[in-house]
């Protein structure tokens, strides 16, 4: 009897096949060397696509289609899953001063100056992205520059990560900062030697200058995201997690998803606890094929550049400092609770080890033990020991980012030291427990091209190839783990594993055509690989 199942399954199987192979395709991608991670049909050379969807995925395609396309040997991905993004702030930011790479003080406050040529007076002018650890000293900056840079001008520029704001004394004047202005809780007023604010806020003191620089309006919001997904569909990235939304945020998105403009699949997690967390309980997760809403952006800590990170025991770099918490732990179980109770996925920020073991420990009081609620870290930088493997007994998602440890590893051990360091950015340490590890690029803190971040995590090298074999090579992820990163673990993360993630029949048409095969080339040309079409649902929104 069971033979006879068997058998009819077989050719139920074999006639669907035939079905399949005998429709028309919208789309179909031929000569191709496609790397589908389906671990049932890994390699491919031809896709068919009806209808937004996968019809097929082989070597030989027997129906017709309406558009064909020869990839004379290209190689095609599936759409690739940032897991970790802020896209209004990635628009932005191609709007406002750019200081990546900036190599010192002197340097950034000359882009101030010049900035300041075409302002009028009393105009913010904004930028971000400096890190004085690229400086000589590698000490915070100071007011003192930039308010001569621009005198009759209020400046406010975010560091690279985010989690600290470079103001000139225009800017603490409009905020009302001075000697008596106490630092506000989960934030820090650095202060000279006199005890006068020195120019730069650590995580919520930023607030105390950022409320006063001018909300953007409705229309700039839908154009900084619009912006930002079209450099996200330039770069093969087809679904974005946005980690941290408003309602402004949500409102341009649907007016871009009303005129077809959105050219990527959001999953939006709320900004936090407040009147759109509150409105989200009561009428429960938002899913739609370009929008969803089914999660909330929690944070426990600051960033560990800027020493906010929490940590159990001080900074080795500054003895008296562990950090700060920028949401106690009693307020993060009191949001677990909830997000089981009305079906929403919570995503904490926590970098340092102190943070990461509060959030384990809000989550377990929600979870107990073994689950599906897919709770997720983001980022997840620094991890004591014995809390890795909470990681698995709660069924916790580790969201990371590998440039940033690239980006980190000039610096990381002096504010770690030597035995704290290695159970940071620790990839393996969590897939070997079974951990699932989602990878995206936390745009734009880094630069948002995945390619990047791919190489980042094959290599552990900056993109001149040092440290030679990798910081802490142990942790590498091979090509297979990474790609698998930045795609199937992406759409496991935010509940949609069923529907894209890799190519196969059934699935989204979200995929990537890439001018080099990054699954076997020199690692030393990952970086110079381009994007030369991004398909989503079968539309082409980008093409060289």
């Amino acid at each position: 009897m069971v033979h006879a199942i068997l058998n009819l399954m077989r050719w139920l199987t074999f006639l669907a096949t035939l079905c399949l192979r005998a429709q028309s395709a919208d789309l179909l991608v031929t000569n191709a060397t496609i790397y589908t991670t389906d671990p049932a049909h890994p390699t491919a050379s031809a896709i068919a696509i009806k209808s937004g969807r996968i019809i097929y995925v082989g070597d030989r395609f027997q129906g017709g289609a309406g558009k064909t396309i020869d990839a004379r040997g290209a190689t095609v991905v599936p759409g690739l899953i940032d897991s970790h993004v802020h896209m209004e702030a990635l628009g932005d930011s191609l709007e406002t001063l750019d200081l990546r790479g900036v190599k010192s003080e002197a340097d950034a406050a000359e882009f101030v100056r010049k900035a300041a040529q075409n302002r009028k007076p009393g105009e913010w002018i904004r930028g971000r992205a400096w890190d004085q650890n690229l400086w000589p000293g590698k000490q915070f900056p100071t007011k003192e520059s930039i308010s001569k840079a621009a005198p009759n001008n209020p400046v406010a520029l975010s560091r690279v990560d985010g989690h600290a704001t470079w103001a000139n004394q225009q800017a603490l004047d409009l905020a009302d900062i001075n000697a008596s202005t106490a630092d506000p809780a989960g934030g820090k007023i650095i202060r000279n030697q006199v005890g006068q604010p020195a120019g730069v806020l650590v995580d919520r003191a930023q607030g105390l200058v950022t409320r006063k620089v001018p909300p953007a309006t409705p229309e700039e919001t839908r154009r900084r995201i619009l912006h930002a997904a079209r450099e996200c569909a330039r770069l093969g990235i087809t679904s974005v997690h946005d980690a941290g939304v408003t309602a402004g945020d949500l409102a341009a998105y649907r007016a871009l998803i009303s005129t077809s403009q959105l050219p990527v699949r959001v999953n939006a997690m709320i900004g936090g606890v407040g009147p759109l967390w509150e409105d989200y309980k009561k009428r429960g997760p938002e899913i739609g094929e370009f929008l969803t809403v089914r999660s909330i952006k929690m944070y426990a800590d600051g960033a560990l550049g800027s020493r906010g990170a929490a940590l159990l025991a001080p900074y080795s770099d500054d003895a008296k400092n562990t950090g700060l918490l920028i949401n106690d732990e009693a307020l993060l179980r009191q949001v677990s609770l909830d997000a089981v109770r009305t079906g929403f996925q919570v995503c904490t920020h926590a970098i340092g080890d102190r943070a990461n073991h509060i959030a384990l420990n809000a989550y377990a009081a929600a979870l107990k033990g073994p689950n599906d609620k897919r709770f997720r870290i983001e980022h997840a930088q620094v991890v004591a020991p014995e809390d890795f493997a909470r990681f698995k007994q709660y069924s916790v998602i580790a969201s990371m980012q590998p440039t940033h440890a690239t980006s980190d590893m000039g610096w990381a051990a002096a504010r770690l030291g030597p035995d704290r360091v290695k159970g940071a950015y620790a990839w393996q340490a969590f897939l070997k427990l079974g951990v699932p590890l989602a990878s995206g690029s936390d745009f734009p803190v880094e630069n948002p091209n995945p390619i990047w971040g791919f190489y980042s995590a094959v290599t552990r090298e900056d993109q001149q190839g040092n440290p030679e074999g990798g910081w802490f090579p142990d942790q590498r992820l091979s090509r297979e783990q990474a790609l698998y990163s930045w795609t199937q673990a992406g759409a496991y993360a935010d509940f949609e594993e069923e529907t894209k993630g890799s190519l196969t029949p059934g699935k989204a048409a979200d995929f990537v055509m890439l001018s080099a095969d990054i699954m076997k080339i020199p690692a030393t040309g990952i970086c110079r690989a381009r994007v030369t079409m991004t398909v989503v649902g079968g539309r082409v929104v980008y093409s060289e």
